[in-house]
């Protein structure tokens, strides 16, 4: 237990589709905080390829084996849902300082109209490069390859994408 007592943090995104980096960030996270709610959002500036429910579900598979985190889909605004379910910190990961510039802004936000902190940690080296963005687009232009789609996403995130694009099954 951490000294501030059950130390509840959110780690919001929309995970569409769940990446390595995500995991990785997921995983870290579940070290530093007595729990981890790793909260699936909508994006209203972007189409989604899976459904909330859908990107929910891949990422319980995958943090299956972490017995302090739990994953939940919501809307509306972050820093409200965090305050609704007790969460005293947001998560968020960061890969380079285009990340930073953003997540600063967002944060200070959030601590504004929310009165919640920010907690930043670094992606990996390994993680630096990924965005579900750009395997979306990358899968979008017929990058199939589920071998390579691998080395970003979880091998059954890539299965589900190629499915979901008409690559067809493995």
């Amino acid at each position: 237990m951490s000294a501030c007592g059950d130390l509840l943090a959110i780690f919001p995104g929309a995970f569409d589709p769940v990446t390595h980096g995500h995991l990785n960030i997921i995983e870290r996270g579940a070290r530093l905080f007595d729990r981890l709610l790793v909260a699936v959002g909508v994006n209203p500036t972007k189409i989604e390829v899976f459904t909330p429910d859908e990107r929910k579900q891949m990422l319980i598979e995958h943090t299956r084996h972490l017995p302090n985190v739990e994953v939940h889909t919501y809307t509306g605004l972050t820093a409200r849902y965090a305050r609704e379910i007790g969460a005293r910190v947001i998560l968020r990961g960061i890969r380079d300082n285009v990340d930073l510039h953003a997540e600063l802004e967002i944060a200070n936000t959030n601590l504004i109209i929310g009165g919640i902190e920010t907690i930043f940690l670094m992606t990996s080296h390994e993680h630096v490069l990924t965005s579900s963005t750009l395997i979306r687009q990358i899968v979008e232009i017929g990058g199939y390859d589920v071998q390579r789609l691998a080395q970003l996403v979880p091998p059954d995130v890539a299965v589900k994408l190629k499915a979901r694009f008409g690559g067809g099954g493995e």
